[in-house]
């Protein structure tokens, strides 16, 4: 597949799932924008990328997210792909403490700044006919425990991602969402404070699947790729899950 001339931003662009995007898209020929909040982790995937547009932000905040917008437009004059893959997954039990607190912080990051970049560069995408991959999770449906928020934040998302889908239609543009399972990125190291933990979370997730095994963010990207393509010009409104058969087999992990 090319994606010459094709302009392309990525959240989360940091590490990752994002990452791979990026780098998977410029490999391909696209002009590509990476939003992150590491400086450092942005270079080291920046110098895969050739030569894409590096923005430091936060997509909590308002400004930062006009500022994504902006620039990438005013650098390259146009904007064809949206790829909204920026979230982060802390445990909260509904019954912490801190319920609320990880309950906004998570809506804030998985899902408003989806909203709020969509809305920001329709304008562009319809001009472009161009189309948005939203980057959810098999929690979007299949629920595990302290996880409330971020299942919710992921439904949330996938229903979003079909009202807009509809709502675009006309004007050309597409919309679809992934839905990846177990991923080796350092999101683990977020999750859990040692490195016993974080190994028994992934041996939990890796019983878990029918196919005994965890993606590499690759993979996901490949998919995206497939997606933002013309091969997949009669698809809108869809989801792809690839979870290694978490979701027909998983364990509560």
């Amino acid at each position: 597949m090319s994606f010459n001339d094709k302009v392309v931003l990525v959240t989360g662009g940091s590490s990752g799932i994002g990452a791979a995007i990026a780098i998977k898209f410029a490999q391909e020929g696209a002009k590509v924008a990476i939003v992150g909040r590491n400086q450092d982790k942005l270079k080291n995937t920046a110098n895969k990328c050739g030569n894409p547009l590096v923005i430091v932000a936060d997509v909590t905040k308002e400004d930062d997210v006009k500022r994504i917008a902006s620039e990438t437009v005013k650098h390259f004059g146009k904007l064809d792909i949206l790829v909204n893959n920026a979230g982060i997954c802390p445990f909260a039990s509904i019954q912490a403490d801190n319920a609320m607190q990880v309950y906004d912080e998570i809506m804030s990051t998985n899902l408003r700044s989806t909203v709020l970049l969509t809305h920001l560069t329709v304008p562009e995408l319809v001009k472009t006919k161009g189309n948005i991959i939203n980057i959810s999770s098999v929690a979007a449906f299949k629920v595990a425990p302290g996880l409330f928020a971020y299942c919710a934040s992921k439904a949330a998302m996938d229903h979003f991602s079909r009202a807009i889908a509809l709502e675009l239609a006309p004007s050309g543009v597409r919309v679809n969402v992934i839905n990846p399972g177990p991923v080796a990125t350092d999101i683990g190291a977020t999750m859990f404070p040692t490195k016993e933990e974080q190994e028994n979370f992934f041996k939990k997730v890796v019983d878990g699947t029918a196919l005994g095994r965890i993606s590499e963010p690759e993979e996901i990207a490949d998919i995206v790729l497939f997606l933002a393509s013309d091969k997949a010009r009669g698809i809108t409104g869809s989801n792809y899950v690839s979870d290694n058969g978490y979701s027909v087999k998983g364990v509560q992990a």
